[in-house]
C-alpha cells in the first residue's frame, strides 16, 4: 500500500537537497523508511500475508542498496539520513 501524497510531500520536501527534487538518494531512502514502517505496522495485525511480506523484502533490499551506495559516496549525508530515520548501523 502507498503512502499518502501529503504526507510523500512532507518528506520529500524534508530530505530534499533543492525545491524540486524528488530523485535523489536522502528522499528515497525516506519514502521507502516510511513505507517500509507502514508494512511493518501491518504486519502486526496481518501475520500469514505472505503477498505483502515478499514486497517489503524487496522494499528493504532496495533501501540497502540506496544506503549502500550513499554510504560510499557521502558518508557524512548518509551518517545524519541513520540518525533522522532512526535505523540501524
Amino acid at each position: 500500500m502507498s503512502i499518502v501524497a501529503e504526507r510523500k510531500q512532507a518528506l520529500i520536501k524534508k530530505h530534499a537537497r533543492a525545491k524540486n527534487d524528488t530523485g535523489s538518494p536522502e528522499v528515497q531512502v525516506a519514502i521507502l523508511t516510511d513505507r517500509i514502517n507502514h508494512l511493518t505496522a501491518h504486519f502486526e495485525k496481518h501475520v500469514k500475508d505472505h503477498h505483502s511480506r515478499r514486497g517489503l523484502l524487496m522494499l528493504v533490499s532496495n533501501r540497502r542498496s540506496l544506503l549502500n551506495y550513499l554510504k560510499k559516496s557521502k558518508p557524512d549525508v548518509y551518517e545524519k539520513l541513520i540518525v533522522e530515520l532512526n535505523l540501524r548501523k
